[in-house]
């Protein structure tokens, strides 16, 4: 679908922003292309997401700056918005999604990484918030999801200085989870996927929207969430067999099966 494209692996699935000569850099039409892309994903046969860009030297460069350059003050309100719309889509999608960064990942770039479940990246990574540098702000979630991920020091001390930073770097500060060498890097996101996607998926929703909604509030009222969605899990299919299975395993480790989760 225009800049981005969609491939189903059973059931998992990998997203690839896809304008390498741009360093996949979002405008307007990216950002429509990548809406319409999670639109279209059937989260009852996909359960985990893998969200990269392509080629080998970038993830996404950032926003268009030849976009940006002529807008005026509504209209640069209104393409922030817009970013802003499809991030917390991305961030609050039943299903995690996981950001595969191959290269730089600089201003939108690191704001669409931050709004994936976690990040793998190789090691030829690049992260940074650049804006200051241009005359603006960041301004697709960066001084939101930045702070909230790395700590308010970390993110102000990053986003004042337009300072951009290794993969190492990254990992020191808990921006990503992990860095492979790039030959490595989807394969990595696969396996991870994989492993998400073999466990019961309505516990792995639940769980996803336990955290997102539990960070919103106080510890008391994000308990209360937990408890809801802790509660909403039983009945279920795959809460039967998946604790049929463990005490069929403690009574007799022959007895033990792979438990086939239905989402149901």
């Amino acid at each position: 679908m225009g800049f981005v494209d969609y491939e189903v692996k059973g059931n998992i699935a990998v997203i690839t922003i896809n304008r390498e000569k741009a360093l996949n850099a979002l405008n307007s039409e990216v950002l429509d292309d990548l809406e319409k892309v999670f639109d279209g994903v059937d989260v009852n046969t996909v359960r985990c997401l893998i969200l990269t860009g392509a080629g080998e030297k970038s993830f996404v460069a950032g926003a268009d700056i030849g976009e940006m350059s002529t807008l005026t003050k509504a209209e640069g309100e209104a393409f922030g918005k817009k970013g802003n719309d499809i991030f917390r889509k991305i961030e609050t999608f039943p299903i995690p999604v996981i950001a595969a960064i191959n290269g730089f990942a600089l201003g939108g770039g690191c704001e669409i990484s931050m709004s994936c479940d976690f990040r793998i990246c190789s090691e030829n990574a690049m992260f940074g918030q650049p804006e200051v540098g241009l005359g603006i702000t960041p301004g697709f979630g960066g001084t939101q999801r930045l702070a909230r991920t790395v700590g308010v020091g970390m993110a102000k001390q990053l986003i004042y200085t337009a300072r951009n930073i290794d993969a190492t770097e990254a990992l020191r500060i808990g921006l990503v989870n992990q860095v492979v060498p790039q030959a490595d890097l989807m394969a990595t996101a696969e396996k991870l996927a994989s492993t998400i996607a073999g466990n019961a998926p309505i516990a792995v929703r639940a769980c996803k929207k336990a955290i997102n909604d539990g960070l919103q509030t106080n510890i008391d009222d994000a308990l209360v969430i937990e408890e809801k969605l802790f509660g909403s899990c039983f009945e279920s299919y795959d809460q039967r067999e998946g604790m049929a299975n463990f005490l069929r395993k403690k009574d007799d480790p022959a007895k033990v099966k792979h438990v086939d989760f239905k989402n149901e």
